[in-house]
């Protein structure tokens, strides 16, 4: 017995330590899991409380919402718009919140109508919604809705994101209003533009009368001619309140062209510049507005003689080529520089110490309003060339 008590004792032993190391063992796994769970449980919470510490720190309204349209959660920024701060909004609906907060009311329902809609396009949808505050002031607030679903396509919840883009609105209609300011000053310094040259020349025949005490026809003439050009510049400005097409019409561009050399040919002789004529198409006809290219040419020469200061030559060659009548104006001024040369045409631009910089700009919308092109060649110390096209004018019995 005793042998067999000894026998047995060391397995007994091994069998109760066996136990006792299984119990510990099941111990320690479980206290293990249970720690990794209480871990994993804290770091959710810490994720939790930095998520919705980002969220309430945003100065954008952010609101969750169940399936059913039911308030799950709003950050600080929405529970202050709406005036929610003593208000219990858990599970409870836009027309709830509208009867707690009367003054919201419209605007709740407002919200349940974008809601609906984004449900029923099942995406992602973005829109602009003013409403007033108590304030007074008007909000407004770009709002983009994300609705989710389940993956059985059930109605899972709605995430919904306002920022408020109010000063921004203000800015835009700001910039707006000085943009029809800018275009107003530009259409009236293009309309003083406009009356002054044949201003200049009515005073350049007036000084003519004055000083040769002959008052001839053709001076009349010219200066009746030139107030009624300046009559239909003013009256342009009807264009504001009624706009008014053009009346176009066939005529000889050689007429016009030599009314603009007539009216230029006395500041040309003041200035010292020598004018030369080389017309081939005097019997060309174009259609258009006769003032409006006569207009063009007298800002293109004008130009020329203002560009030789010490005197020169201005060369006007008139010329058809197929279904196109061409007029070149060259000068032997100072020239443009290939910078310069790129901007010209551009709205205030201008190379003159009094100018305005519309001229040009004028000059070329009226000829491309003709159908035709404008182009500008020049060299510093040389001269410059215009070149102008127009579309000849066919018809039965004109050509």
């Amino acid at each position: 017995m005793l042998q067999m008590f000894r026998l047995d004792y060391p397995v007994q032993i091994m069998i109760s330590i066996g136990k006792g190391g299984l119990f510990v063992l099941l111990s320690a796994f479980f206290l293990y899991r249970l720690m990794e769970k209480s871990k994993q449980l804290k770091k959710t919470a810490e994720d939790e409380q930095q998520l919705s510490t980002l969220i309430n720190s945003m100065p954008d309204f952010v609101c969750f919402k169940d399936s059913e349209g039911r308030w799950l959660s709003v950050n600080d920024f929405g529970r202050k718009l709406y005036h929610l701060e003593d208000v219990d909004y858990y599970g409870k609906t836009d027309l709830d919140l509208g009867e707690i907060v009367p003054f919201f009311k419209e605007a709740f329902e407002y919200c349940v109508k974008t809601d609906e809609e984004a449900w029923r396009k099942a995406t992602m949808t973005r829109a602009e919604e003013s409403f007033m505050v108590p304030s007074g002031e008007i909000k407004t607030f770009d709002v983009i809705k994300v609705p989710l679903f389940d993956e059985n396509g059930e109605r899972k919840g709605l995430l919904t994101i306002g920022r408020d883009i109010t000063q921004q609105k203000v800015a835009e209609t700001l910039l707006l209003k000085k943009e029809k300011l800018s275009v107003l000053g530009e259409l009236a310094a293009g309309i003083a533009h406009e009356i002054r040259n044949p201003l200049t020349s009515i005073k350049g025949f007036m000084q003519m009368v004055k000083e040769t005490r002959e008052v001839k026809e053709a001076y009349i003439d010219i200066i009746l001619d030139e107030l009624e050009r300046i009559n239909q510049i003013v009256s342009e400005l009807l264009v504001l309140a009624k706009p008014q097409s053009h009346c176009y019409k066939p005529f000889l561009l050689g007429d016009a062209i030599d009314y603009v050399v007539h009216l230029i040919s006395h500041e040309a002789l003041l200035n010292g510049v020598n004018i030369s004529i080389d017309n081939n198409a005097s019997s060309v006809v174009v259609h258009g507005e006769k003032n409006q290219l006569i207009q063009v040419f007298i800002n293109i020469m004008k130009n020329a003689i203002e560009a030789m200061p010490k005197g020169g030559s201005l060369d006007l060659r008139v010329w058809r080529e197929e279904n196109e009548v061409h007029v070149t104006i060259a000068d032997t001024g100072i020239g443009i520089s290939k910078e310069r040369l790129e901007k010209i045409g551009e709205p205030f631009f201008t190379l003159k110490e009094k100018g305005m910089g519309l001229g040009l700009t004028t000059s070329t919308k009226i000829i491309h309003e003709h159908k035709g092109t404008i182009k500008i060649d020049s060299e510093v110390g040389k001269g410059t060339i215009v070149h102008v096209s127009l579309p000849i004018y066919e018809e039965a019995g004109l050509k």
